[in-house]
């Protein structure tokens, strides 16, 4: 039944993009709305691991970046078909993130994020450094071949179309996420992030599970590097930059982490903030800022949560903001 009704939703929401590539004709809009589609899968993918591992990483632009600098070298290289080259792309970072999981997920706490902020900063310094590899500090064009997947580029490339493809890969990725952590792997992961001992206790392997949702975190960023790179056909070392890593980490605290949907809420809210804002206060940031502490205060849970409080308040009531360890 819960499978039916994810089905449904998910048919919902790639109609609901059909319908915003027919009401809105703004090419800028529709540009505008990609922009925050490609951040909503980012955050998507820190939610993942803030909400099965408890863990809150500061160096998740390490795998947004290094898909655009794999797929740019690869392409330039010629190594394969453009089309083959996105799934290496993917399949690399998965396997890296599994790996670099299997070391810094031992970590705990805040030293975790200080482990991936350093990680995150030694890739970014050496892009920006390696400038006849990657192109140094100017970055690096993406040279995408005429055709894609069997369609035009310059069909691909028009905003209605980087619109669909962008928000279709988001409904995809959030339907088989929920599906993956509805099965015994999320709740393997679950009872690890809640009480790591007593999961011991019981027989349950605790690193593999724990590495295993850090590699699902760095597959879910990797998608939306891909996706960047397609879009604006460019990458440089600011997509490595730590920054871009707290940026997107507010867009999961404000929209959420408990809720799957709630980090992609985040993320639209961020840019409705930063598009309309923008035109009106310099300081829009600061505006931002505000907003980000009233929801830690009010809402610990994020817009999500709160939404989800108000219209099934007997369900969420009582569940805990922070899970500790």
């Amino acid at each position: 039944m819960t499978m039916n009704r994810s089905l449904l939703a998910s048919a919902l929401a790639l109609l609901l993009g059909v319908g915003v590539v027919t009401g809105v004709s703004s090419g800028t809009v529709l540009s505008l709305f990609t922009q925050a589609i490609v951040y909503a899968v980012f955050a998507l993918g820190i939610g993942v691991l803030l909400k099965q591992n408890g863990m809150v990483s500061f160096g998740h632009a390490l795998y947004f970046g290094s898909a655009g600098y794999l797929l740019g070298i690869m392409l330039q290289l010629q190594v394969a078909s453009a089309e083959t080259i996105i799934l290496w792309t993917l399949l690399i970072i998965t396997v890296v993130g599994f790996i670099f999981g299997l070391i810094i997920v031992r970590v705990p706490g805040v030293a975790f994020g200080m482990l991936t902020l350093a990680i995150g900063q030694m890739f970014y310094l050496t892009a920006s450094r390696a400038r006849g590899f990657t192109g140094g500090a100017d970055g690096m064009n993406i040279d995408w071949p005429s055709n894609l997947f069997g369609f035009p580029v310059s069909q691909i490339l028009k905003p209605s179309s980087m619109f669909l493809i962008c928000w279709s890969t988001l409904v995809v990725v959030m339907f088989l996420v929920a599906w993956l952590l509805r099965s015994r792997f999320g709740a393997i992961t679950e009872a690890v992030r809640d009480n790591e001992e007593r999961a011991r206790f019981i027989g349950i392997s605790t690193l593999l599970p724990r590495a295993s949702v850090y590699a699902l975190s760095a597959l879910i960023t990797a998608v939306a590097g891909v996706l960047s790179a397609l879009n604006t056909g460019f990458v440089s070392p600011e997509n490595l930059h730590w920054s871009l890593s707290g940026m997107t980490l507010m867009m999961v605290v404000v929209g959420g982490f408990k809720v799957l949907w709630g980090p992609a809420l985040g993320a639209v809210v961020y840019f409705i903030f930063k598009d309309i804002l923008g035109d009106y206060a310099s300081h829009w940031m600061t505006i931002f800022g505000l907003v980000l502490i009233a929801v830690i205060v009010f809402s610990p849970t994020g817009i999500a949560g709160a939404l989800m409080s108000w219209f099934l308040p007997k369900q969420t009531a009582g569940k805990p903001a922070v899970r500790g360890h």
